[in-house]
């Protein structure tokens, strides 16, 4: 086997459990290239640019770091594997694969796979200059995107602890205006935050979206309608009581899905791509999916490998 490894040691805590894995993957007569990651995204895709030459890519960082490398390894057919290294690890914990390293390293040498689909987002920045980003997870504009930036000073000190603090220092977000137009189809809201979803599970399993997968191909619109953060313990509460949202829904979230979305807000604000914050407020931005462009490592365990 060979296998590339690429790696962002700033995700998270700053994990070794990277090495672990690398010794509980190679056997005798392996070779195994790791590439460690930079913050110029730029000079990181052009550690992906042999990924053909490799029978194994895997990919080490949080949310934003494994769906950059999603991107820029989709259409390519290289089996890819998410370890999660970052903070929260949504992506990883919504393909569902056992997180050990050694287990992890199991699943590289079986080599079974799922094709996941991808979004694609793209946007204006203030100075009109465009701008294209693929994500794995979710991405939009409005108070999720504040709690974002507010948490970058002490994400790295408190985790996810970091998020709840941020909450409490944004009580009342400001509610604004979406238009929205899923596939022709346009419609209108109002609400805190609005968000495209590849995938839509978040901590402790609850679906924001009940059964959004990473394989259907199709993006899920979520617009939450609430006009304060203490409205927004009906949907949690209904998270906890039915993670998979089946029974009880989601009071206070709206949700459409489509395969090209465009939305419009009342006024520029802040816009997060799987958890990084983009430089400048946006007033607009559009989404569409990529179905099935990336061959991700799945075990017994993952979701897609007891629904395939």
């Amino acid at each position: 086997m060979r296998a590339l490894i690429v790696h962002n040691p700033r995700s998270g805590f700053g994990s070794d459990a990277i090495y672990e894995f690398q010794r509980a993957l190679l056997r005798a007569g392996d070779e195994c290239v790791l590439r460690v990651l930079t913050a110029n995204p730029q000079q990181d895709e052009r550690r992906l640019a042999d990924a053909e030459e490799y029978d194994l890519v895997v990919v080490s960082g949080g949310d934003g770091t494994v769906a950059h490398a999603l991107y820029a390894l989709r259409n390519r057919g290289v089996a890819t594997c998410v370890f999660p290294s970052g903070t929260a690890n949504l992506l990883a914990a919504n393909i569902g694969n056992a997180t050990e390293p050694a287990a992890l390293a199991a699943a590289c040498r079986a080599g079974r796979t799922f094709s996941s689909d991808l979004g694609e987002i793209s946007w204006t920045d203030a100075k009109g200059e465009p701008h294209t980003r693929g994500f794995g997870l979710m991405s939009g504009m409005g108070f999720d995107a504040q709690l974002m930036h507010d948490a970058i000073p002490t994400k790295q000190l408190l985790g996810e602890a970091a998020y709840f603090a941020a909450v409490l220092a944004n009580v009342w977000p400001k509610v604004h205006h979406f238009t929205i137009d899923i596939d022709g189809q346009t419609y209108e809201h109002d609400g805190i935050s609005c968000l495209v979803a590849n995938n839509a599970m978040m901590q402790g399993e609850i679906e924001i979206v009940p059964n959004c997968r990473m394989d259907d191909g199709m993006l899920d619109v979520i617009v939450l309608e609430t006009t304060g953060t203490a409205q927004l313990l009906a949907p949690m509460l209904a998270g906890i009581v039915d993670p998979s949202g089946r029974e009880v829904g989601r009071p206070r979230i709206a949700t459409y899905s489509g395969r090209d979305i465009h939305v419009t807000a009342d006024e520029p604000m802040k816009m997060e791509i799987d958890g990084d914050v983009v430089t400048g407020d946006v007033v607009s931005w559009e989404a569409h999916v990529l179905p099935g462009c990336c061959d991700v490592i799945m075990d017994a365990l993952s979701r897609y490998a007891q629904q395939a």
